[in-house]
């Protein structure tokens, strides 16, 4: 009777390991798929990675879903997030995610600067010109026309 009383507890391997995902599961598919003979640590290995990639991945679509003013992570989020990280759109570059959108790509030759320029003189140009467009713009148009004349 008193064995019963003092008897410890089981702990899952994923308690013991501190993972969230289940060992037991992947373990499970790992001996259905006939991958190999014997799976012994492989399961607490697998799991782990796939416990940090997922975590990667929400919480870089969490960051986005913040920025957008978001509570709910929506598959707009998590397909904006993958595709613009380098390495994770490389792991994942085969898959499509439903209702994710198309990343939208303007080259920068096509945006044009706001500017405003009165003339062609050089004390009329604003302060955000000049921090966007580091080549003097107005001084080669400049030139241009005196040497035209």
């Amino acid at each position: 009777m008193s064995n019963r009383n003092n008897r410890i507890k089981s702990k899952s391997r994923s308690y013991r390991a501190g993972l969230q995902f289940p060992i037991g599961r992947i373990r499970r598919l790992l001996c259905e798929g006939h991958y190999a003979e014997r799976v012994c640590a492989g399961p607490v290995y697998l799991t782990a990675v796939l416990e940090y990639l997922a975590a990667e991945i929400l919480e870089l679509a969490g960051n986005a879903a913040q920025d957008n003013k978001k509570s709910r992570i929506i598959p707009r989020h998590l397909h904006v997030d993958i595709r613009n990280n380098e390495e994770l759109n490389k792991l994942l570059s085969g898959v499509i995610i439903a209702e994710g959108g198309v990343i939208t790509n303007i080259q920068t030759v096509l945006l044009t600067v706001k500017s405003t320029i009165v003339g062609f003189n050089k004390n009329h140009i604003s302060k955000e010109r000049s921090r966007l467009c580091p080549v003097d713009v107005t001084t080669n148009i400049i030139m241009a026309t005196n040497t035209n004349v």
